[in-house]
């Protein structure tokens, strides 16, 4: 009798349901109380399936321009960072991995701080998101730099150490570049660190449909990985003799795994210990199988939802948002008036 996919598919549903319910309390709770009946009602007449009473126009506004994009993201950072957590730990066989482990956050920090502390004053206004695109490309950059150098190092043998020790390497490298550009713009400062702290309060459908196809990408090819890291797991001689090419497999692996830690890191700055903590948590429920790991540790996303800042609603896009469909001018009442 075999248990294990039956306790993958339990396992799969509990922890869909919970992330369900964290999206739903996400768009829910705030300044603004809605109704997750209301909220229900209108997101199917929004996809063209009417049943029951949508919110009215004010609560609908908060809900689809404030809230939704924000929970959505809320939960594509979550997930991803967690999936790559879990893809990171079976690649170095190592508990203690993690999405940044090779450079990903050192990367994007220096990426951010060069934009932050560099970028002419007007080039906000450009349609390209310059901060995501600076830190995904910084991402990246830091990973495909550990993977060259550890690469290079392991052709003297190490294997999967020595490509450890690289990440650590370079991370430490980048992390004294974006110092030394932090202490050469004290003025920035303030800026670097809301994003190196990171932050999801002011998120956007434009960031959504900016880092869906790269994190979709990474996604499908991580979700296909379980098989091959479960006999990973046994040994590099030990898989090689059972049909399984570890370098390969890792290659793939770090690829597909950075890329979608990248796109996370774009949009919401550096978020820690979703990708250690939510694998480990699988695991202890669901069983230690990758198969099983894998496809449960994206739902671990209700810890990012709930762990948002932004909880109450920024005041000034609430406002705007409910008073205003445009920025008030300077002659318009603002909500202190």
């Amino acid at each position: 009798m075999r248990l294990a996919p039956q306790r993958r598919l339990v396992a799969t549903s509990v922890a869909g349901a919970l992330l369900l319910g964290a999206m739903v309390a996400g768009v829910s709770l705030g300044a603004v109380g809605l109704a997750p009946s209301g909220v229900a009602s209108s997101v199917l007449h929004r996809v063209g399936l009417p049943y029951g009473d949508p919110l009215g126009a004010v609560d609908s506004g908060i809900l689809f321009d404030l809230r939704l994009p924000r929970v959505v993201l809320a939960a594509l950072v979550g997930g991803m960072l967690a999936l790559a957590g879990a893809s990171y730990q079976g690649v170095f066989r190592n508990p203690l991995a993690d999405p940044y482990l090779l450079g990903a956050a050192a990367g994007a920090g220096v990426g951010a701080t060069m934009v932050i502390a560099y970028a002419p004053t007007g080039i906000g206004s450009l349609s390209l998101p310059v901060l995501p695109v600076a830190a995904f490309v910084g991402a990246l950059t830091g990973v495909s730099l550990s993977y060259a150098l550890g690469s290079v190092a392991a052709r003297h043998g190490g294997g999967s150490a020595t490509l450890l020790l690289a990440g650590v390497a370079v991370t430490a490298f980048l992390t004294a570049i974006q110092t030394v550009v932090q202490q050469a713009n004290t003025d920035s400062l303030r800026q670097v660190y809301s994003w190196i702290l990171g932050q999801l309060g002011v998120g956007h459908w434009s960031e959504v449909r900016l880092v869906l196809p790269y994190m979709a990408a990474s996604a499908t090819v991580l979700l296909f990985a379980g098989r091959a890291l479960d006999v990973l797991a046994v040994g590099d001689d030990e898989a090689t003799t059972l049909g399984v090419h570890p370098r390969r497999v890792r290659f793939v692996v770090l690829l597909a795994a950075s890329l979608g830690t990248a796109s996370a890191v774009a949009v919401s700055g550096l978020i820690g210990f979703v990708g250690l903590v939510i694998p480990h948590i699988v695991r202890r429920l669901a069983g230690s199988s990758y198969r099983t790991v894998l496809p449960v540790s994206p739902h671990g996303a209700p810890t990012v939802c709930h762990a948002d800042p932004a909880r109450g609603d920024p005041p000034g896009r609430t406002w705007r948002t409910t008073h205003h469909p445009c920025p008030p001018s300077p002659d318009q009442p603002t909500p202190s008036s």
